[in-house]
């Protein structure tokens, strides 16, 4: 046996805890009269915006954003089946990022009671800068995986020059088309645990993120 094709697949996941929790809320009003209804949720979403640009201010909120009014009508039916006049809901959704854990908890117990005021999503997240490295990091381990393991088999055949040939996102040296999956993977809990204990507080508990990757390679193995 002069020479062998060697091929492999290598796998590495690391997991880390979020940097950053972006969290949506939506403050809302309906009533029959649209202009009354427009200006109501206007003055409750003024002191949520004004609680997010404080903690701007601070460092505590590192981004946010602020949608445009959105108001639509609709007319309900009474129990004869007759349509009643119309009713108008207006809304505005805005998003804070947090830079830590304990003062988005800390802002949603704060707004969470106010009139109109619906939380929503929370997204944890790491910073872009880390998202990088450590998907940089997990791609490099896979590869390492990877020659482990053609090194393993060459030994098994009594062969010692292990050469690589190809390496490549999974699926695409076996079947020379895109893998449906992102080589590099990153999961992480969009919602959040809080305490339900008899303290007004939310304690927010998010789950570590798990970046993964996967390659595949190729060695000629003499």
């Amino acid at each position: 046996m002069s020479e062998v094709t060697i091929t492999v697949r290598g796998e590495h996941e690391t997991r880390i805890a979020p940097e950053r929790a972006t969290i949506q809320v939506s403050v809302r009003a309906d009533g029959p009269d649209r202009a009354a209804v427009v200006d109501r949720v206007t003055r409750l979403t003024e002191p949520v915006r004004d609680s997010i640009t404080s903690r701007a201010d601070t460092g505590a909120v590192v981004d946010w954003t602020s949608k445009r009014l959105s108001v639509r009508a609709e007319r309900p039916w009474n129990t004869e089946g007759k349509r009643l006049a119309p009713v108008y809901y207006a809304s505005i959704d805005l998003t804070a990022t947090f830079a830590e854990a304990p003062d988005l908890s800390e802002w949603v117990s704060e707004v969470s009671p106010w009139d109109g005021v619906e939380l929503g999503w929370v997204d944890w997240h790491l910073t872009p800068a880390t998202r990088a490295e450590t998907e940089r990091t997990v791609a490099a381990e896979a590869v390492s995986v990877a020659v482990t393991r053609a090194e393993a088999y060459a030994g098994a055949l009594g062969l010692v020059e292990v050469t690589p040939r190809e390496i490549a996102d999974v699926g695409l040296i076996s079947s020379g088309q895109p893998s449906p999956m992102p080589p590099v993977i990153m999961k992480a809990s969009r919602g959040a645990a809080y305490a339900a204990d008899a303290t007004p507080a939310m304690e927010y508990e998010p789950e570590d993120i798990v970046i993964s990757a996967t390659v595949e390679a190729r060695f000629l193995a003499r």
